[in-house]
């Protein structure tokens, strides 16, 4: 769970697609789906509200508990975070485009083990919770991937792990176990606290999911936790759409 830099632009792809900035240029498409998508649907039905992924709607409270208002406060706090560990981790200013495409592919592939392991439960639904279209789901889709990670990864999982480890003084590898499975557990719980009825195949299952996005968020970065976690989401709406028009 340490930062350290990346001393200097030589890695490999494994490296350079760990480095928050790629991370950031990454999910940039993702955040301006959601923001652009959302307000694309409000206008189109403007007495029907677009929807919106609750992890969104917590950091906007969050926010205004300090005062501040805006709709774009959570896209701010994704880009601000990400570039401050970027400068703290001291990584070279460099965009290789490479990468991104390389971040898009192996993506798309550790999205697999998630469906298999919907399969094997068997649970096989989204990691958030709404009842709307295609078109919707797809766009609130890219946000669930953006904001869940940002809200249960990259500050919870974080936070907790600094508290284990910096105040309560735990061994690193202690605490980096007790901070995933409770971010986990969170991520999980989270999901029912809408309409959603709780259901302990669902709740083991989004459990699961949550220990595999911490792993690959603690060894493989925020852009490509993101982008596992929405594709998953967009994978299994292509084949709900798929199933129903068969």
């Amino acid at each position: 769970m340490s930062e350290p830099a990346a001393n200097g632009s030589g890695g490999g792809y494994f490296k350079w697609s760990e480095w928050p900035l790629h991370g950031l240029i990454f999910v940039l498409p993702m955040m301006a789906a959601y923001e652009i998508g959302t307000r694309w649907l409000a206008s189109r039905s403007p007495l029907e509200p677009p929807g919106q992924v609750v992890a969104f709607a917590l950091m906007q409270r969050f926010f205004l508990w300090f005062g501040a208002n805006g709709v774009m406060l959570p896209a701010l706090a994704v880009i601000g975070i990400l570039l401050t560990r970027h400068i703290i981790r001291k990584d070279p200013w460099r965009l290789r485009p490479a990468v991104y495409v390389g971040m898009a592919i192996e993506s798309v592939i550790l999205v697999a083990p998630l469906i298999a392991l919907g399969m094997a439960l068997p649970q096989h639904l989204p990691l958030w919770n709404i009842d709307e279209g295609t078109v919707r789901w797809v766009i609130l889709g890219f946000g669930a991937g953006v904001y869940e990670e940002l809200v249960f990864r990259l500050i919870g999982l974080t936070l907790i792990y600094i508290v284990l480890a910096d105040v309560f003084r735990i061994p690193q590898k202690p605490a980096t176990i007790v901070a995933v499975v409770i971010s986990a557990i969170s991520f999980s719980m989270y999901h029912y606290w809408g309409h959603e009825a709780f259901q302990w195949r669902s709740m083991v299952f989004r459990t699961l999911a949550g220990v595999y996005f911490a792993v690959l968020f603690i060894f493989r970065g925020f852009g490509i936790t993101v982008g596992v976690h929405a594709g998953y989401d967009i994978a299994i709406i292509l084949l709900r759409q798929f199933s129903a028009d068969t």
